[in-house]
């Protein structure tokens, strides 16, 4: 005779299937976190490598923060010996479909080296033109130094030097907003850095 439900019984049986499928899910997130984050860790040092003048230290392992208007930027010094070459600065930005994360590397001169796009969920055929592998975009900044090269689109009111992405300005200028971003903290680290050489003088 089959047994009668009540609702301490499914009440017991929920609770018991809540359990399995919350140890599942723990599992799950213990095997693939190590995995996830050394995809991370291999991604941004490809990044940094790709957009940053010659180095031979570590930029991953010389990284500091650099705090600009209330948020925190990660900062890799390309170095050769005791010199600083230039800085890789991951920043951000949102797009039209969220958050745009960018690194922009520049040399001790302040030209933009390179940029690498990091993550994005920009529109498929649209905003995801800002990857180097789907269309040109990011050419247009590199060799540029920012003191000349106005960050903005340039079919906009202001007028700036960049071409947006056809069918796709949002997301042109949110690139540009976390190149401007890139560029505020690059100044800001050149800045200290010739201040600590000169009192080393």
């Amino acid at each position: 005779m089959a047994k009668e439900s009540t609702l301490k019984n499914m009440l017991v049986t929920l609770a018991l299937i809540t359990f399995i499928a919350s140890a599942l899910l723990g599992i799950a997130y213990a095997v693939t976190k190590k995995p996830i984050d050394e995809a991370m860790v291999a991604k941004t040092n490809s990044a940094i490598a790709s957009v940053s003048p010659e180095f031979d230290n570590d930029p991953s392992a010389d990284q500091f923060l650099v705090e600009l208007s209330g948020r925190s930027y990660k900062v890799y010094p390309a170095k050769m010996g005791d010199n600083i070459e230039g800085y890789a600065v991951e920043t951000y930005s949102s797009g039209f479909g969220g958050r745009i994360l960018l690194m922009v590397g520049f040399n001790k001169a302040g030209q933009i080296k390179g940029i690498s796009v990091l993550s994005h969920l920009e529109t498929p055929g649209l905003g995801d033109k800002i990857n180097p592998s789907k269309s040109d975009f990011g050419v247009q900044f590199q060799g540029k130094n920012p003191e000349t090269f106005k960050l903005l689109v340039s079919k906009d009111r202001t007028g700036g030097d960049v071409e947006a992405i056809t069918a796709a300005t949002i997301t042109s200028r949110a690139y540009c907003d976390a190149v401007t971003t890139a560029w505020e903290v690059f100044k800001k680290c050149d800045c200290e850095n010739k201040e600590l050489e000169a009192s080393n003088e």
